[in-house]
């Protein structure tokens, strides 16, 4: 890990650490930086689907401090013992929408969305389409370990229909659908509602933003 990296206080406790298990890629600390940033000592609430040791849920406590709410999901019922005065934990399917829609009702409020879960094509589809519409104007859905839509083991392959990547691929264009839509066609959230995607090595981020109809503007003068 470079200087850079051990400089961001994600990649600190990560190092650190000496409890529960943490399991990332190295280059996950500067994207998560990168995007929640702006979410430290403003009390967000943190949905993250995927428990696994625990070891995450003390460094999302740790990164946004006092008054951070934490929502873990799991299908392991022996990460109840996580539970705490910051975080509570559900036990459930991912790709079940009953399950999520109990989360919606349960949680009104959520502002960042991790999904770290199952990586199979289903449950990531599923999760997103359920829970991006539930997320605050303003919030960060992120899909972590999106590699595994090239992977046989998990569902996908290359270009193969129906995998998490193709899925996100489609997004690019609904996010442009201003510019081709035919007139008078309603638009989805994923237009009207998207302030941009970002792509990275494993991991893609949506940023979530209530959108107007694109307006173009100039100033100055022309000089021919």
């Amino acid at each position: 890990m470079s200087a850079e990296a051990r400089a961001n206080p994600l990649a600190q406790f990560f190092l650190r650490n000496q409890g529960r298990l943490i399991h990332k890629w190295q280059h996950y600390f500067e994207i998560y930086h990168r995007h929640l940033e702006r979410f430290r000592s403003r009390s967000p609430v943190l949905l993250e689907i995927g428990v696994l040791q625990g070891g995450s849920l003390k460094m999302w406590r740790d990164y946004f401090g006092e008054g951070v709410k934490i929502i873990g999901v799991d299908i392991d019922p022996r990460c109840r013992q996580f539970e705490d005065d910051a975080t509570t934990i559900l036990i459930g399917d991912q790709a079940d929408p009953a399950f999520l829609g109990e989360i919606r009702a349960r949680f009104p409020h959520i502002d960042i969305i991790i999904d770290d879960g199952g990586h199979t094509m289903l449950q990531q589809i599923t999760s997103l389409g359920e829970l991006f519409p539930h997320l605050q104007p303003r919030g960060v859905y992120i899909c972590e370990d999106v590699h595994t839509a090239y992977l046989d083991e998990w569902g996908g392959g290359l270009r193969r229909p129906g995998t998490f990547i193709e899925f996100s691929k489609a997004l690019i264009d609904a996010l442009h659908a201003w510019y081709f839509a035919p007139a008078g066609e309603e638009l989805d959230l994923y237009t009207t509602g998207t302030f941009g995607l970002s792509f990275y090595d494993s991991m893609v981020v949506i940023e979530k933003r209530p959108i107007e109809v694109p307006r173009v503007s100039a100033t100055g003068k022309a000089v021919y």
